[in-house]
């Protein structure tokens, strides 16, 4: 049993509300009686992974520009979903189609991870599909500019370690998703 404690929420009030960015101040008491009345959280959107793997076992990632840090990283397909309006698989599977032109017949839940879970409201839900095929072009978004890259399953762990695989949810699935497969 445990003695710790919640934080009280005193006050709460949104300081951003846009399209792309939203974001709360709370007053909090904490434990120990303390105020810190600038507590900020972001509120963020689900977001569904999807480790695709073809036939060939290759696995489809997608190299995207980032702009918060001004890089191109390789990852695997992914995007951000209201769970009122549709569930973790179905946006793995349309984000998937939509930023690869693949499909995926057969999808299987690996996780339920929280990115940041001391500023950030989001939970991130890792899929593995496997047998995914080609079945048409790409529909991406006005702020996406996508180039679909296929690797072989067994240069992962190498480009992880290389630096070349280095977004967290990426790595996440990954590592659980093939760890995975091996249990099966």
């Amino acid at each position: 049993m445990t003695n710790l404690k919640k934080w009280e929420i005193l006050q709460s009030k949104m300081v951003l509300n846009e399209r792309w960015c939203q974001v709360r101040q709370d007053e909090i008491k904490l434990p120990n009686g303390r105020i810190i009345d600038d507590y900020f959280v972001n509120i963020k959107p689900e977001v569904a992974v999807i480790l695709p793997i073809t036939l060939d076992r290759d696995i489809v990632f997608v190299r995207q520009y980032r702009h918060a840090v001004g890089e191109f990283f390789i990852e695997l397909p992914a995007g951000s979903f209201n769970p009122a309006e549709e569930s973790a698989e179905t946006a793995a599977i349309r984000e998937l189609q939509e930023e690869t032109g693949y499909f995926a017949p057969q999808v299987t839940k690996i996780a339920e991870l929280y990115d940041k879970p001391s500023k950030d409201t989001n939970k991130i839900h890792l899929f593995l599909a496997k047998n995914v095929v080609k079945v048409g072009e790409q529909k991406l978004d006005i702020t996406e500019e996508i180039e679909v890259i296929l690797v072989p399953q067994e240069l992962i762990k190498d480009k992880i370690i290389q630096g070349e695989i280095c977004v967290a949810g990426s790595v996440a699935a990954l590592y659980l998703g093939l760890n995975f497969l091996t249990d099966k």
